[in-house]
């Protein structure tokens, strides 16, 4: 399991939950140039450190994912598998637009 950040964090981007991993495992470390900050599922340890840190409540255990939040599961891996090519990810990006976008 990992954690995962969801649809409140976009363009709030707070940086608590960067300063408290112990694995640095949350990125863009600096918040720029993304619309959030994403959890890298495959060196995240679920410790949890992040969750309480979150003033937006962002951050959720797989597991405990809210059901209208598990489009940020598949965000979340697509930008740690794409992010070493701008250009795809930036492209991935447009194609998903619809996702990043707040519905609450």
């Amino acid at each position: 399991m990992a954690y995962y950040i969801t649809e409140t964090c976009i363009d709030v981007k707070d940086k608590a939950c960067v300063e408290v991993c112990p694995v640095d495992c949350i990125h863009p470390i600096d918040g720029e140039g993304e619309p959030m900050l994403y959890i890298d599922p495959d060196e995240c340890i679920d410790c949890g450190a992040c969750e309480p840190e979150c003033p937006v409540e962002a951050i959720f255990a797989e597991e405990d994912m809210p059901e209208d939040q598990d489009r940020f599961v598949e965000i979340n891996t697509k930008y740690f598998e794409l992010r070493d090519d701008a250009d795809e990810w930036n492209e991935w990006k447009q194609e998903h637009a619809a996702e990043f976008e707040k519905t609450s």
